[in-house]
């Protein structure tokens, strides 16, 4: 990608692409999580129109990209996913964010996965103490536009995805915004923002503030500290299992409901009524311990496990 377009694309997807996507996500849990139960269309039938659109025997290449960038202790980093892949964000102890990327493409031939390879890939929007990783692509028609006016319209709806690796200082704020894919982060201690359609989200975390929304999947947050440093937890789930690992002799406090159809199922003993109506299948107000960080659970159909961490 030459310069001029890189450009274009970080400040195009700045603004326009990030802050409507965190909104689509947010009203959509909304949406899940108040309306009435609809009657899905049959798996078979959705992919069979799938398989009737796309080519046959496609070609796959997959190719990695590696990055590094000094990043100050402090900074946020921010990283608008692909529709399809993985982000996975660990904490360490340099002052350097480290990027290693997988990018997956599917085309009938070589020169299709070349075209593909010019827009389906990642830039950088950096100041002094904010990182951007902005994915590009072919599932935005107006970045498109902009930048392969004559792009062909066969290779629009072939599937691909980028898998993120990254390494951040320890104490990094970090905003999340995923598609369909797992997300894992670990051992990060800021502020941290999570938005996804569908995932398996896994947070090993012992502070900061965190905050999730995902439409459907499962979401497990475990903590390996018996103190949470930091304000607390809030996740968000419209459909689907939120698992809550907890070492014994936590301190904590923590509210968790059911809106809709599901059940609430504690199996830690280390939980104490705080506040009526206590522990019950639809609704927990507890407190563990000598009480501490606040920690939100909300599910619209589904279930929410509190469990003892496995030692």
């Amino acid at each position: 990608m030459n310069g001029d377009v890189a450009i274009f694309a970080t400040s195009f997807f700045c603004l326009r692409y990030y802050r409507p996507m965190r909104l689509f996500l947010v009203i959509s849990l909304f949406v899940a999580l108040l309306a009435p139960p609809t009657v899905p269309r049959p798996a078979a039938a959705q992919q069979n129109k799938t398989a009737e659109s796309l080519p046959t025997n496609l070609l796959k290449r997959t190719t990695t990209r590696r990055e590094t960038r000094r990043f100050a202790f402090g900074g946020t980093v921010t990283v608008i996913g692909a529709p399809r892949g993985a982000v996975t964000i660990e904490g360490w102890s340099r002052n350097e964010v480290e990027l290693v990327a997988d990018i997956e493409l599917n085309a009938a031939t070589e020169a299709d996965l070349d075209q593909l390879a010019t827009v389906n890939n990642f830039v950088f929007d950096e100041d002094l103490n904010h990182l951007s990783v902005l994915t590009t692509g072919t599932h935005d028609r107006a970045y498109l536009k902009k930048v392969a006016k004559n792009f062909p319209k066969k290779l629009l709806n072939l599937p691909w995805k980028i898998d993120y690796k990254l390494r951040v200082p320890a104490n990094t704020d970090l905003e999340i915004n995923a598609g369909y894919g797992p997300v894992k982060v670990s051992a990060v201690e800021g502020a941290l923002r999570i938005s996804a359609t569908e995932s398996e989200t896994a947070l090993t975390l012992t502070g900061g503030l965190v905050s999730t929304t995902v439409t459907a999947g499962v979401v497990t947050l475990t903590i390996p500290s018996r103190s949470w440093r930091g304000g607390g937890a809030e996740i968000r789930l419209a459909t689907g299992i939120v698992n809550v690992d907890l070492p014994p002799g936590f301190n904590g406090d923590i509210d968790a409901e059911i809106l809709r159809n599901g059940k609430i199922v504690n199996t830690h003993d280390g939980l104490a009524s705080r506040e009526k109506p206590g522990i019950t299948e639809r609704m927990v107000r507890a407190r563990a311990g000598s009480g501490g960080a606040f920690f939100k659970f909300t599910v619209g159909d589904g279930t929410v496990n509190i469990r003892k961490a496995s030692q």
